[in-house]
């Protein structure tokens, strides 16, 4: 009977939860048409992410804000659920651009949203692309733009740090900017991989102590990486796993 009662909760809750979210994201599209500034547009997503954890009663706890520079930086964070960036939408300041892979641009509505509030969109398989926008982003790092990526890649349901690719350290070390390292606990159980029906859970955003970028010498952003990679390993309490 315990059973039955809580798999009764979580499919309730899961529902009205997807309904939060459905109706929250469909009321942010009009703002997106109206306020003109990037600024209004990124605070009215972080207001309204928060409002969804709230209206679900689901608790953000938000860890080592003063690690963030007054300066622009770049934050690397792990990557365990399809909430993450909402989840940092919620937890940052509405200062950062997420770095997002090309393929969602497949995907009309949400790439919209995305690319409206500054959002910068990576490919990932074709080498010329690749290039094409590895090179933008160096550029906008130079440049001093903030940006928020999710250095695994991809994320899957087995608990583990999956190994980093290079784009975020190489862009710290080309654009000289600080690095900060982010935890986020609590997404996984919430809604992991393969699921597309939430639970309700508990959310912890930890933001580790900044790492001065290496000179631009060779092998710079591979020493920045391993040590993002150890630091946010020994906070997470995870394995490292060494293949995808």
């Amino acid at each position: 009977m315990k059973k039955l009662i809580l798999g009764l909760f979580q499919a309730v809750f899961g529902l009205y939860m997807l309904l939060v979210f459905a109706i929250l994201l469909i009321s942010l599209f009009p703002f997106l048409l109206i306020l003109p500034r990037l600024a209004w547009r990124r605070s009215m997503a972080s207001a309204l992410s928060s409002l969804v954890f709230f209206l679900c009663g689901m608790k953000l706890t938000i860890r080592g804000l003063e690690n963030l520079p007054d300066t622009a930086c770049v934050i690397v964070a792990n990557h365990a659920s399809y909430l993450d960036g909402v989840i940092l939408t919620a937890a940052l300041p509405p200062d950062f651009a997420f770095v997002i892979k090309r393929e969602v641009t497949q995907v009309p509505f949400v790439h919209y949203l995305l690319r409206s509030i500054g959002s910068e969109f990576v490919e990932r398989n074709h080498s010329g692309g690749k290039t094409r926008d590895s090179r933008r982003l160096l550029r906008k790092a130079a440049s001093g733009l903030s940006m928020v990526f999710f250095p695994e890649g991809t994320f899957r349901l087995e608990p583990g740090l999956l190994p980093f690719h290079n784009g975020a350290f190489t862009a710290a070390v080309r654009g000289r900017l600080p690095l900060v390292p982010v935890i986020i606990r609590g997404a996984r159980r919430i809604l992991p991989a393969k699921a597309f029906w939430p639970r309700w859970g508990r959310i912890e955003v930890e933001m580790l102590a900044a790492l001065d970028p290496p000179g631009t010498g060779v092998g710079g952003q591979y020493r920045l990486k391993k040590a993002a990679r150890l630091a946010m390993q020994a906070t997470l309490g995870e394995p490292l796993v060494e293949k995808r």
